[in-house]
């Protein structure tokens, strides 16, 4: 074959978007859940929560213990 099938994904950059079906069979794009099945934890270890930067996540636990709190500055210690 001299063709194609394949081509890459605008969602998870794989060369898995069969470019006939319009589908990926990595993602599942343009589909809106992303695929993943629960025969492959390996495959969703890779892709889960806590695999990227987590600009947004990483400080919720810490926001969390302090209830959340807004405009509000910290008392001073005594010396």
């Amino acid at each position: 074959r001299h063709t194609k099938t394949h081509t890459a994904c605008r969602r998870c950059g794989k060369v898995s978007f069969h470019k006939q079906k319009k589908t990926c069979a990595s993602c599942a794009y343009p589909y809106a859940k992303t695929r993943g099945y629960e025969w492959g934890q390996k495959a969703k270890r890779r892709r889960t929560t806590g695999t990227g930067r987590m600009s947004y996540l990483k400080t919720i636990p810490r926001k969390f213990k302090n209830g959340f709190r807004e405009g509000t500055t910290a008392k001073a210690l005594p010396k």
